[in-house]
């Protein structure tokens, strides 16, 4: 069955995805359209090029998470100054290793620029801090002055990924030479699953989000100030998705409740990969078992 598909952000906890997207397989499903955020946009990306849940699988076990962790060439030999980079850099890691990768293995399925894919196969959601806007990749691009069709998919899946203070962020020029810093597309649309809400009859919508439904979900406890950074992010990147799900959305979402495991945790190790994958594969095993994908399409069609 061919469908369209949204992912939410979630970082390493993404490996989850791989597990769900080997059930998706093995049942027959292909998606169309698909969109993310952030960890969510890694999975769309590599699924609008060609990659199949065998595919990401294996190229994911080779990588070595590590390896994406570039400090600046001077802060190797001395890692406090990674924490002068932080405050002049804005990030801990440059994240070329990281868009270096992306391009790598797009380029092994012939995608360079959005003019490569479909169009509107694919589309990443990205936060414009200086001019505080949520920017959709490629749609938005033409508003920067940018030709979306010769734009690098792998520099937007970047500005996608962009963890806040983690990695730098991506500085772009727009067409009055007025620099734009843009970061993770999570803090302002962590599970756009509004981005396809535009009157399609032709096909079911699935949402994979990396986290509880929202009535399962624990409440934040705020005893420092630490604790309380965590729960502003937390609000911050899930409030206005919150809001758009309704308990209709919520018949075509699998939830994949992953919040043991941190988001930045590059030193994951082979029985947490494992285990993220396990829990994406029972989740989604468990939600196809009684979902009726045709009937959100019946229903709009009426």
């Amino acid at each position: 069955m061919i469908i369209d598909g949204v992912f939410s952000g979630g970082g390493i906890k993404g490996f989850a995805y791989v597990g769900a997207m080997q059930v998706l397989d093995e049942k027959g499903f292909h998606f169309k359209r698909v969109a993310g955020t952030s960890a969510g946009a890694i999975l769309a990306c590599f699924l609008a090029a060609g990659y199949n849940a065998s595919e990401i699988e294996e190229l994911l076990d080779e990588l070595d998470l590590k390896s994406l962790l570039d400090p600046p060439k001077f802060a190797r030999n001395l890692p406090i100054i990674k924490w002068l980079n932080l405050y002049f850099r804005m990030g801990l890691y440059q994240g070329k290793a990281l868009e270096k990768w992306f391009y790598k293995k797009l380029a092994a399925k012939d995608i360079y620029t959005f003019d490569d894919l479909p169009r509107d196969s694919l589309k990443l959601v990205a936060s414009d801090l200086t001019n505080g806007r949520m920017v959709i990749l490629p749609d938005d691009l033409p508003t920067y002055g940018f030709n979306w069709k010769t734009f690098s998919v792998a520099k937007a899946l970047r500005m996608s990924c962009g963890i806040p203070f983690f990695f730098e962020p991506i500085k772009l020029r727009d067409q009055n030479k007025k620099e734009c810093i843009f970061v993770d597309g999570g803090i302002l649309s962590n599970f756009p699953l509004w981005i396809f809400d535009n009157g399609n009859k032709q096909r079911p919508l699935l949402g994979l989000k990396l986290s509880h439904p929202s009535e399962e979900s624990k409440p934040h406890v705020i005893k420092n100030g630490l604790n309380l950074f965590e729960a502003l992010f937390s609000t911050m990147k899930d409030a206005h998705d919150e809001r758009y799900i309704s308990r209709k959305h919520e018949k075509n979402i699998i939830f994949i409740p992953v919040e043991e495991y941190s988001a930045t945790n590059f030193e994951l190790d082979h029985h947490s990969k494992e285990a993220l994958i396990k829990i994406g594969r029972e989740r989604t095993e468990k939600f196809l078992a009684n979902w009726v994908p045709m009937e959100d399409v019946l229903y709009r069609i009426k």
